[in-house]
Formats: C-alpha cells, structure tokens, sequence
C-alpha cells in the first residue's frame, strides 16, 4: 500500500491535491523545492525551476533558451559545441576565434580534424604534401628547403650530391675536394686512412694525405737540417740544383748568415756568401 504525502517538508503546506517533487524521499511543494534546490542559470542567474529544462556542462547549469553561443547567441542545444576560457562557443565561431590556419591554403584547420605542425606552422593533413610528388608526408622522414618540404626519395632525385667515396646521399655538410664532395668520416689519408676533417693535409696526385703520410711518402729534405719541407701555411724554400733548404736554413756554410735574395758559392755541398767564398775554391 502507498502511502500518500501529506505536507511539505520545508514549509509543512498541504501537498492534498497539488504538485510535489520527492528529493531523498522528502515530498516538497514545487515553489519550495526550486527556492531549496534549483540550480541557477550561468547565463541570466535565475533559479531553473523544476518544470524548465536544466541544460549542464561541466558542473555549470543553463536554461535551455540561455545555452547559446557567447559570440554570435546561436543555440546550442543538440549541437556541437567548443570551450575557451570559460565561455561556449559553436564550432564556427570557435573556429574563427582560435584554431589554426592551414600554412598553406591559409583556411581554417577545424577542431577536431588532424593537423600537421612542422617548425612552428601547421597544416591541414592533406596539405602538407611532398613539394616535389605531391603526395602527403604525413609523419614520414622529410628535408626542408627554401623551396618547400620534400620527402626523402624526392629530395633525393633532385638535390641530394653523392658521396665520392661510398657513393650514397649526403644530406648535411660534407667536405669539397678538387671539386668533388665526401661525407666528413669518408675524407679519409689515401695512405693511413685516417680522417682528414678538420686536420691539415696534403694533396699528391689529386689523393689527399696526412701529414705524416706525406712526409714520409713525398716531401723533400732541407739539405741543412734534414727535416721535411712541405711548403705548408705558406713557408718558403729555395731550390738549387736538385737540393732544398728550408728559408730561415739557407745560410752561409761559414759565418752563418743568410743567403735568401743574395748571391752565393758553393763547394760540394757546401754554400757560402761571396765574402766567405772567396778564399775556397768554390763551383759557381
């Protein structure tokens, strides 16, 4: 048997033949119930009584005429609908008030449809394509020029130099030798095989090497101090016959001065300055 409310639980008025809500099953007369319970409206801050729609989102209430769009006041009731800072938004407006714009066609990329970020700009999905093939790069491997942004098999086929070595692509940096490029751990010494990057080195033949390789392989010998002369940053050397010294060793035999500019004699394989020559018999 069920037992009929007699009095409101707020105010105690006769529920006899009227409107009531039950709430934890406590009977309210309706003006109670929405003074008591209601929640009140984001928008216009009226209670939304109990026989009006109450619209929620995030623990925020609205009368379904007040659940508009904060910027153009279109409804929103059954549609969809985005946030920002606290204030609703229609797709359209949300669209136009804080989403992307594709880099390329400069249109709106939508809420909710993938976007393509590359070096601070983004891109519709179908618009960040090969500049080369036109096919979407997506998430694959690509090479960014001034020109556009290429994959790699493009990019490949139209700018990529080759190795002189290994032969394969060379995508960054390199090294120029005789108008031929190699990747930086491929310059090697044609005799040691060492790397040539960032170290002095000598070309023979077009090969390049070492310094210690080509000492020991090429250079000449200074006929004063016996060690190598290799001509390098610029150091001077003098050539007589089929003898070299080095400048600062092309000195008298006798008094040690230099010979470098000036007239000299030899004996053997001596030299000499005129003054110190003229008492030996000396070969011109």
């Amino acid at each position: 048997m069920t037992t009929v409310p007699v009095d409101c639980q707020y105010c105690t008025a006769s529920l006899l033949g009227k409107k009531y809500v039950l709430k934890d099953d406590n009977p309210y007369c309706v003006p109670c119930y929405d003074q008591i319970f209601s929640n009140h409206c984001e928008e216009c801050k009226e209670p939304i009584e109990s026989d009006s729609k109450d619209l929620c989102y995030k623990d925020r209430h609205w009368h379904e005429g007040c659940f508009k769009c904060t910027k153009c006041n279109r409804s929103l009731v059954e549609k969809p609908f985005a946030a920002k800072d606290e204030r609703l938004l229609c797709t359209e407006c949300y669209s136009s008030e804080c989403s992307s714009r594709c880099f390329h066609c400069k249109r709106t990329i939508m809420p909710g449809s993938r976007k393509m970020e590359f070096k601070g700009n983004y891109w519709h999905e179908t618009c960040f394509v090969c500049e080369h093939c036109r096919e979407p790069i997506g998430t694959k491997p690509l090479i960014s020029k001034e020109s556009g942004n290429y994959c790699v098999l493009c990019f490949e086929k139209e700018f990529a130099h080759y190795c002189n070595f290994c032969k394969k692509v060379i995508t960054s940096g390199g090294v120029t030798f005789h108008d031929q490029l190699w990747h930086k751990e491929c310059f090697l010494c044609s005799g040691c095989r060492k790397e040539l990057f960032e170290e002095e080195f000598m070309s023979r033949d077009d090969y390049p090497f070492c310094l210690d390789c080509y000492d020991h392989l090429f250079a000449k010998k200074c006929a004063a101090c016996s060690k190598s002369i290799t001509g390098l940053k610029g150091a001077k050397f003098i050539c007589f016959q089929d003898r070299q010294w080095h400048s600062e060793c092309f000195n008298c035999g006798k008094c040690s001065v230099s010979l470098v500019g000036e007239g000299f004699l030899t004996q053997n394989k001596e030299i000499f300055c005129r003054k110190c020559g003229s008492g030996v018999d000396t070969d011109i």
